[in-house]
């Protein structure tokens, strides 16, 4: 027989982990050709992945609740010929590797008063461990500066006891909580090899000057009127990257007040004929991205990503996000590809059915990566304006507030007189590091200019 690796295929532009959340099928199981075989879940999306072959799914290589980077291979299915693996990914081990005894060893009971104690670093290596770690958790390990020490104390949570990536990251969330610092191994060194024996010392080495006492965090106790609830797993991963958008990008925003009185009326009064043509209601959203699209041909260094400390990548392509609220109250961000070669036909048809799958957690993931610039529509929950924090690797997101009746003084050619308008605030958070008030303010004036110009009287 043959054996066919089952990979973790590339999801989006950003994407570069993804989470096993549930084997569809069990080893020995028959598996069809585009047959799903496990349920994925990333910061982004949950996905399905098939098989390209049929035969019997061999082995499992990775268990449910693992994390893992885009390209690992998580399982194996059998075919038939000879037997043969068809790739290679190093990134992944065998979680039944045989256990060896530790390379590392400890002299016992050996003291010389006259030889100093000599700090040895020995926290990246980890060839000794007396348990399995995934790569992933051994880079984060390595990363951070864990010793093997504590790595084996952690109590892991995946199966037979692994520590997942979610462990790690706990303990070094608690342990920088508490201050606590890595702490070196001392040795005693010794002029004759000694045929003593022993496995890795499990006694904690005496304190010095420099090591610190790790004490576990204290957990908060809910009152009577209080209730704790556990984050769900794409929450945490919006706050992630929140937080991570925040540290990165230094924001500035910039408001502008436009009268859409034009629009407004043009859109309620072709609304029922464009449903007639098209199939399809228009609602104010394909109307923005028009003008927002126009606008980014005319300041193209707004549509552009950041490439390490010195360096800006500009995009010729114009690929706009619409951030969209999920049933469960979480936000996801369907993304118009080449926005500014759709008409507003064109424009309405992709974003209502973005929107659509969007509330029933069927988009793909190619579907949600690839934008340059995000639209988020804060005027639908009735909110005059907001201050939107920036979608990396964007370097500007708008916000678009509700549209309301105000009185505005217009200039006529008998003069100034006040009329009762259609008005809507609108703002943009920008990367200062690129995007100076300049080229901020000036993008979302020319936005504002294109929907207060708009025909009323165009055709659709």
């Amino acid at each position: 027989m043959a054996l066919v690796d089952l990979i973790i295929p590339k999801m989006g532009e950003s994407v570069t982990e993804a989470t096993i959340q549930e084997w569809l099928k069990e080893v020995g199981d028959r598996i069809e050709m585009d047959e799903d075989v496990v349920a994925t879940a990333t910061d982004k999306v949950e996905a399905t992945v098939p098989s390209h072959v049929e035969g019997v799914l061999h082995e499992i290589l990775v268990p449910a609740g693992e994390t893992v980077p885009v390209g690992t291979v998580v399982a194996r299915i059998a075919t038939g010929g000879e037997e043969e693996s068809t790739t290679h990914n190093e990134s992944i081990e065998d979680a039944e590797v045989e256990k060896s005894e530790p390379a590392t060893e400890i002299v016992d009971a050996v003291k010389t008063a006259e030889a100093p104690l000599t700090p040895v670093e020995i926290v990246n290596d980890y060839t000794s461990a007396s348990r399995f770690y995934s790569p992933l958790v051994k880079s984060i390990a390595k990363k951070e500066g864990v010793a093997l020490s504590e790595l084996e104390n952690l109590q892991g949570s995946g199966a037979n006891g692994r520590v997942t990536k979610k462990d790690i990251l706990a303990y070094l969330a608690t342990r920088k909580e508490q201050g606590a610092v890595a702490q070196p191994v001392f040795v005693t060194p010794v002029s004759e090899p000694v045929a003593t024996k022993t496995s890795i010392a499990k006694e904690t080495p005496k304190k010095t000057a420099l090591q610190t006492t790790s004490q576990p965090a204290k957990e908060y106790v809910a009152g009577a009127q209080e209730e704790i609830i556990e984050m769900d797993r794409v929450r945490k991963l919006i706050a992630k990257h929140m937080v991570h958008s925040k540290q990165t990008a230094p924001h500035v925003t910039s408001y502008v007040e436009a009268d859409v009185t034009n629009l407004f009326n043009w859109r309620n009064r072709i609304k029922g004929e464009f449903q007639k043509r098209y199939n399809e209601k228009i609602t104010f959203t394909p109307i923005f991205i028009e003008a927002v699209a126009k606008a980014l041909r005319d300041f193209p260094m707004v549509n552009v990503s950041v490439l390490g400390d010195d360096k800006i990548l500009v995009k010729k392509y114009i690929n706009i996000g619409m951030a969209a609220a999920m049933p469960n109250g979480n936000l996801i961000v369907p993304v118009v590809k080449n926005a500014d070669q759709l008409n507003l036909a064109g424009l309405a048809k992709s974003v209502n059915d973005l929107a659509n799958r969007a509330r029933k957690n069927q988009l793909k993931p190619d579907e949600i990566s690839g934008g340059t610039f995000t639209l988020t529509n804060v005027g639908t929950f009735g909110n005059l304006s907001g201050t939107p924090i920036i979608n990396q690797p964007q370097v500007a997101i708008m916000s678009t507030g509700v549209i309301k009746k105000k009185p505005a003084v217009l200039e006529t050619e008998h003069g100034d007189v006040i009329a009762v308008r259609q008005m809507m605030m609108m703002s943009l958070s920008y990367d200062h590091r690129v995007v100076d008030g300049f080229l901020g303010g000036s993008f979302l004036r020319r936005v504002a200019d294109y929907l207060e110009q708009f025909d009323p009287n165009r055709d659709f």
